[in-house]
């Protein structure tokens, strides 16, 4: 069974390709915001941020949203449903490691994993965030040289797309080649038109 793990810098549009992907596998959809966003929320209130990369709160709660991702996700291959994860999975695509482990995890809860990355420059990125003006972006608004960090590509086997295409256009053709089974894997953009 699938299991795409689509991730991204800030504003990138993961969420929105998710949805779009996992419409089109019939497969599960774990936002990472919208799976954690809550209990994240309450433990921002007790450290006094909403800025997800401060680290009194990045470092509280990184380890258990991707535990509450990953744990749903093994889950839901469990019960024979293929699983589109969004999140920025930064660990996992910057560290060969990491990533091994994530991908060993999954494929030993019968998953077929592909990590997808959604490249936009950081001057789209900057502008997409100012226009929806969420408070978890305001440490990067402030400070644009951390979006920069955040949009740097992965170092691990992966589907490179280029987020600045229609999304509808992008779903389709990924969804048609992993269901196909025919998932370019490694470094570069892919699809083109």
């Amino acid at each position: 069974m699938l299991v795409v793990l689509v991730s991204g810098a800030p504003a990138s549009g993961k969420s929105t390709l998710g949805a779009a992907l996992a419409r089109r596998l019939g497969a599960a959809l774990l936002d990472q915001d919208v799976i954690t966003g809550p209990l994240t929320e309450v433990v921002a209130g007790l450290v006094g941020t909403d800025d997800l990369d401060d680290p009194a709160l990045r470092d509280r709660t990184r380890a258990a949203r991707y535990e509450s991702v990953l744990a749903t996700a093994v889950a839901n291959l469990g019960v024979g449903r293929p699983v589109v994860a969004v999140g920025p999975f930064t660990r996992e695509r910057s560290d060969p490691a990491a990533w091994a482990a994530t991908r060993d995890r999954l494929r030993a809860a019968g998953g077929r994993p592909a990590l997808v990355w959604l490249r936009v420059e950081p001057d789209e990125l900057l502008r997409r965030m100012r226009a929806r003006g969420a408070g978890r972006d305001r440490g990067k608004l402030a400070d644009p040289a951390r979006l920069a960090v955040a949009a740097e590509p992965p170092r691990v086997e992966h589907i490179e797309l280029d987020g600045t295409r229609p999304t509808e256009w992008l779903a389709d053709r990924l969804a048609a080649r992993l269901a196909a089974g025919g998932a370019r894997v490694g470094n570069g953009p892919w699809p083109t038109p």
